[in-house]
């Protein structure tokens, strides 16, 4: 054996799976879609190496879109490998729907082992299965497993050499006739009352019911963000920051005699915020001003997902995104963007056509910041009151509004209805849960700190130089002229292809008021996005899109920033 392909439905735990097998961090959630490109890691069997693919979600080897397509690329490119093993992971809470997927890679020429993934679940929605029977039916290993808790996980590693081709025979006309074959032959179901869970995703699908659900649970997220946020800061790291570790660095760092070195290590001036020194605002802005707002976004957002509530809010807006030219399920893309725009990105594939993903993409680019800029902007802007914040967040999501009504009406082609699974509520396991935070948290320590560090030291250099004043001159008028803006923004607004949540925070020092502050923000949100965004996007829409969309929102940067600058001004 030298490669084990996890296959299975959406949502049937792959990726949980495929994390206790390689030990390798991925994010899962309790929506379908979580996974659409492959992701590989490695495992011994024995003392051999083995490596390990998690196949994007498919409901059947019949490609319907772009991540489906890769399953069956991955599937086709190891048919007739005997080195291959593929390893079919169901949901055994609903083994009808997925034992579809299943007997059509009975048909394959290729070695199979079925996994019975969330068993514990069957005890509680009243299902049993007899295990022996469906192995004596299929012909192949089949294991049972909770992959969350790793419970017979070994049991599976320990089978994995047992896979084989299986014998089964059926006509393809027949296939749904088989399924139900074998659900009679191997699953009975007793019967029982409905949960408190069940009678609580009633609701919360329900329009009225679930509108007001969805608002208490939106208030819930920005306040138990804002708790744990302001708490982190005021009661922990700020008092840490400065009483402790400001002292001491300064005391080290006047040893040094070159005055040039000292300025860039501890910055112009006292205030942290404003000194642009390395070992100052370089560390502050990050870990004291952003991490704990981004701490608390991770969390609720991790909790939301794992508990089941993202596909419920699909179904709920479905009538709302079908005015914008798109089914509800694109709220699970967008929602993703609010945590960063690259996986949301990568989520628009589980949309059918490329007009839906133009029209996600826009939404997804402009109706909210990712996760970063959104602590940064309720940490720049939150002291001047919650309005301003409230402000910059409406005005976002009515540009947004308005840009999908126009390109609604502008491309050509229908809007498809929304055919979506939904997932029981689950709890949400603190373990699994604390490491997907960790996962989130660890791509802002490697990719995010080190840009703001490097950001802070080149403005610190250019500001010993004194180049900033002739760059804000060049850059600056325009801005001012436009926006209302510091011409030494320019410099900010610059840096914002790199990273937009930093450029963001870098906002701190120039002491914006209140109207800057929501001019600032709206504009450094829609002019451009961040180049790791815009060169996913042009992947998955091609160039020309990606440019037309540039296009769109730097020209709508500009415009809305221009606008409230006039307002303001009146005002």
């Amino acid at each position: 054996m030298k490669k084990i392909l996890l296959m299975g439905n959406p949502n049937v735990g792959k990726s949980v799976v495929f994390s206790r097998l390689t030990g390798v961090g991925v994010i899962s959630s309790n929506y379908p879609g979580t996974t659409v490109e492959f992701v590989s890691g490695s495992m011994k069997v024995g003392d051999q190496k083995v490596d390990v693919v998690d196949v994007p979600g498919t409901y059947s080897l019949e490609p319907t879109n772009p991540a489906e397509k890769v399953a069956l690329e991955l599937l086709n490119d190891a048919v007739g490998d005997k080195g291959v093993v593929v390893v079919n992971v169901l949901d055994a809470t609903n083994l009808e729907r997925n034992l579809n997927l299943t007997l059509q890679l009975l048909k394959k020429d290729i070695l199979l082992i079925v996994v019975l993934n969330l068993w514990d679940e069957t005890k509680h929605t009243g299902i049993t299965i007899n295990i022996g029977k469906l192995e004596a039916i299929l012909g192949i290993p089949v294991v049972p497993t909770v992959a969350v808790t790793g419970e017979r996980i070994k049991e599976l590693i320990g089978r994995l050499n047992e896979a084989k081709k299986s014998i089964y025979e059926y006509e393809d006309a027949e296939k749904w006739h088989e399924v139900g074959k074998i659900i009679e032959q191997v699953q009975t179901v007793r019967h029982r009352h409905h949960t408190f869970w069940e009678m609580l995703g009633d609701l919360t699908i329900k329009p009225v019911t679930g509108i007001m659900i969805a608002l208490v649970i939106l208030a819930a997220t920005f306040y138990v963000i804002r708790l744990i946020g302001e708490g982190l800061i005021n009661i922990l790291l700020d008092p840490l920051f400065n009483n402790l570790y400001l002292p001491f660095i300064a005391r080290i760092v006047s040893l040094i005699p070159v005055p040039f070195i000292r300025a860039l290590l501890l910055g112009t001036t006292p205030n942290v915020l404003e000194s642009f020194g390395l070992l100052t605002t370089a560390l502050y802005i990050p870990l004291v001003v952003v991490l704990p707002y981004l701490f608390g976004f991770y969390l609720v957002l991790s909790f939301l997902e794992d508990w089941g509530y993202l596909p419920r809010l699909a179904v709920l807006l479905d009538s709302i995104f079908h005015r914008l030219g798109l089914h509800g399920y694109s709220a699970i893309p967008i929602i993703l963007g609010l945590g960063c725009k690259v996986p949301a990105m990568l989520a628009t594939r589980i949309l059918e056509t490329r007009r839906e993903k133009v029209i996600a993409v826009a939404l997804i680019m402009m109706s909210a910041p990712c996760m970063p800029q959104t602590a940064m902007i309720v940490s720049l802007v939150m002291p001047h009151g919650a309005g301003y914040v409230a402000l910059i967040f409406g005005i976002l999501i009515v540009i947004a509004a308005l840009t999908g009504f126009f390109l609604n009406k502008l491309l050509r082609g229908e809007t498809p209805e929304l055919f979506v699974e939904i997932p029981p509520y689950r709890i949400p396991r603190l373990s699994i849960l604390f490491r997907k935070v960790w996962l989130r948290l660890s791509t802002f320590f490697i990719e995010a700190i080190p840009l703001i560090i490097l950001g802070v030291f080149f403005i610190g250099i250019l500001e010993q130089l004194k180049v900033i004043n002739a760059l804000s001159v060049i850059l600056g008028a325009p801005l001012e002229y436009i926006l209302g803006l510091p011409p030494q923004t320019a410099l900010v607004m610059i840096s914002g292809f790199l990273r937009k949540d930093v450029s963001i925070a870098l906002l701190a020092p120039y002491n914006l008021g209140p109207e800057q502050l929501v001019i600032a923000c709206i504009f450094l949100v829609l002019y451009l996005p961040c180049c790791a965004t815009f060169f996913t996007m042009a992947r998955e829409l091609g160039w020309r899109d990606a440019l037309r969309i540039l296009l769109i929102l730097l020209g709508s940067g500009f415009l809305v920033g221009g606008i409230l600058n006039l307002i303001f001004k009146i005002i």
